[in-house]
């Protein structure tokens, strides 16, 4: 009678990089809290008026998403919801038409900031070496992680699999959310593979022909970097599938996409990619920005949109102290009825986190916009960021037009069909 061989914990790749998301983040951690919605449809993303109300015999009254009314988006919808088509970056109001009786809770931020520092803390007592990638999601190098190459019995996979286990389990006992994770040999890979089998999936891609057999098959957009336009071009160069991206030419590529992006499609369509777990970075700005529920005028709305503008830079200053940064570039982001958006910065001479110094530079650039048109956002961000006590970079002793403007001097410029002086005066 012939044995089976004994697995080798060499046919392991040499890279072992996991990909954590956590299941329908936001909306999990409003079940927590509303336990009596389990497995109905939820949405989240209303206002504060959207919080559930406790009646006098101790239940809970619920907003509809059939009474909302405005242009919010969808920040996330859990799983019920999503099955009737509802999805995070929806608006408000066209999803009312799918889902009337789903459920309408408004965004907790400072909750769903909690959880994430707490399942980030159960994943590092397991494997250390962690990649940031938002609030609801990490990359992991498993490598180092002690067992992890042992085979257990004839699954040369089970040291893959125990360790994967055992951190959905201390993220379950941390927070009481499950998450899904995907494990392959790089990031790009990975990525694709934590959705394969959400919720509360583990999805192991590292035999031979796990990219022809598991990835291939797959729709471009399935590859994290390929967006709406890069699809629709794909599609119409009749390029549907990641097997199909493949098997074009990269000439081809190249010609329709340029040589940097071209090259990356078809590196990324035979599941090749480099990069390594970056455990930390620097911001390269920090920004506030907020959109309006109904456009506001530069002169109607001024009270109002002063008050906006004062906060958002209250809030930029108060991050920048928070992470210990200074900035030195100030720039606006203006986004108009019709979906025009218009940028403006300039750098002043020394580096700030000061809300008022904020405030004065990011008004100077606000004398450089046309605000003839309603506003839909309005955003603020400073850039050129530096520690304090290190010097920036770009740091120098001239004195430019647009500082001197934040500085408050004069500065004399064609007005466009509103006087940039005034617009000065309205925020």
């Amino acid at each position: 009678m012939s044995e089976r061989p004994e697995p080798s914990s060499t046919a392991l790749p040499d890279r072992l990089i996991a990909h954590l998301d956590m299941d329908a983040f936001y909306a999990s951690v409003e079940l927590l809290r509303y336990p009596d919605l389990k497995g109905q449809a939820v949405v989240i993303g209303g206002r504060r008026m959207h919080e559930p109300r406790t009646l006098a015999d101790g239940t809970r009254e619920y907003s509809r998403l059939r009474d909302y009314t405005g242009r919010g988006v969808i920040t996330t919808s859990t799983y019920a919801a999503r099955d009737l088509g509802v999805f995070s970056g929806m608006g408000m109001m066209k999803a009312a038409l799918r889902a009337p009786d789903a459920i309408l809770l408004p965004t907790d931020f400072e909750a769903y900031r909690h959880y994430s520092r707490l399942f980030k803390a159960a994943v590092a007592e397991i494997a250390p070496v962690i990649e940031d990638r938002g609030i609801d999601e990490i990359y992991i190098d498993l490598g180092e992680v002690p067992g992890i190459r042992e085979p257990v019995g004839f699954d040369p996979l089970g040291g893959v699999r125990a360790v994967a286990r055992e951190i959905k389990n201390s993220v379950l006992r941390a927070t009481g959310l499950t998450c899904s994770i995907g494990i392959t040999p790089n990031k790009l890979l990975s990525k694709i593979a934590s959705e394969m089998d959400k919720p509360d999936g583990i999805t192991l891609l590292l035999a031979p022909d796990d990219l022809q057999t598991r990835i291939w098959p797959l729709g471009v957009r399935k590859i994290n970097g390929i967006g709406p336009k890069a699809g629709a071009k794909l599609q119409a160069l009749g390029l549907e599938t990641v097997g199909q991206l493949a098997a074009a030419e990269p000439a081809l590529l190249i010609a329709q996409f340029g040589k940097s992006f071209g090259a990356w499609l078809h590196e990324a369509a035979h599941g090749r990619d480099s990069r390594p777990v970056v455990t930390h970075s620097e911001p390269v700005s920090i920004s506030r920005e907020t959109t309006f529920e109904r456009d506001l005028h530069a002169v109607h709305d001024r009270a109002a949109l002063g008050a906006i503008f004062t906060r958002l830079c209250e809030q930029l200053a108060s991050d920048l102290q928070r992470k210990g940064y200074l900035g030195r570039t100030i720039g606006i982001k203006l986004r108009f009825e019709g979906f025009h958006t218009v940028t403006r910065d300039l750098t002043v001479d020394l580096p700030t986190q000061d809300a008022q110094a904020i405030r004065r530079a990011a008004g100077a650039c606000l004398k450089r916009v046309d605000l003839g048109k309603r506003i839909r956002l309005l955003g603020v961000r400073v850039g050129n960021l530096s520690r304090p006590g290190v010097s920036s970079a770009a740091t120098g002793p001239r004195q430019t037009k647009r500082a001197a403007a934040a500085a408050g001097a004069s500065q004399t410029e064609p007005a466009t069909p509103r006087s940039r002086e005034e617009n000065l005066s309205l925020f």
